[in-house]
């Protein structure tokens, strides 16, 4: 392949690094708006999308150039592959915290009968996951994301227990409903950005070793 291709294909490859920090970045923000109650700031994430949606096209339409262009092949092959799912993925988590962004618009002047130590624990996990798939991604090492399988179990369990929890609590008064409501739907968010980091995690093994695997 020519210098000029792989100039291209390291480029698309900073992209993706860059993107995992913008979506990752509107997720660990509105985290932050929600424990926080503050709707101004779930706005400027909110805000965000529009960016978001503009990178996600540019990534794709580059990696299909590369595609066809190029025909790349064995290692070059599994990274533009790697790349278009990541960059899906990516997308994905970001509109998810787009989402949350809006509950936390609406709720900030719900009463706040219902507690999220569960829901801030599960987001500790779900963020550590995304940091770590990127951190194997951008290093070419394993290491960080072969304990991935356990993490996505917990925010698996971590739902459903918030899930009862926020039932609980809405039984108990109605006031709660709500926000009891918008917990549950948050931590519903949380756990896909869980699965996509997983989806991720198992591109970047693919990538770096040929191999398939199953990270859920």
């Amino acid at each position: 392949m020519s210098d000029k291709f792989h100039g291209e294909l390291e480029s698309l490859r900073r992209e993706i690094c860059e993107l995992g920090e913008y979506a990752i970045g509107m997720l660990r923000d509105v985290l932050c708006a929600l424990y926080e109650n503050d709707a101004v700031r779930a706005k400027e994430v909110y805000l965000r999308k529009e960016r978001l949606a503009e990178w996600n096209h540019e990534i794709e339409d580059n990696s299909l150039r590369i595609l066809a262009l190029y025909s790349p092949t064995a290692v070059d092959l599994r990274l533009t592959a790697c790349i278009l799912r990541m960059n899906y993925s990516l997308f994905r988590i970001g509109r998810m915290a787009k989402d949350i962004a809006k509950l936390v618009m609406y709720c900030a002047e719900e009463p706040e009968g219902v507690p999220m130590s569960g829901l801030s624990h599960m987001g500790e996990i779900v963020l550590s996951m995304l940091d770590d798939t990127m951190t194997a991604y951008t290093n070419r090492d394993l290491a960080p994301i072969r304990d991935l399988s356990r993490r996505d179990d917990s925010v698996d369990s971590m739902r459903s227990s918030i899930f009862r929890e926020n039932l609980t609590y809405m039984m108990e008064n109605t006031k709660n409903i709500k926000r009891g409501i918008d917990y549950i739907t948050i931590s519903r968010h949380l756990e896909r950005c869980g699965d996509h980091a997983c989806l991720m995690a198992e591109r970047v093994v693919f990538m770096i070793t040929g191999d398939r695997v199953e990270i859920r």
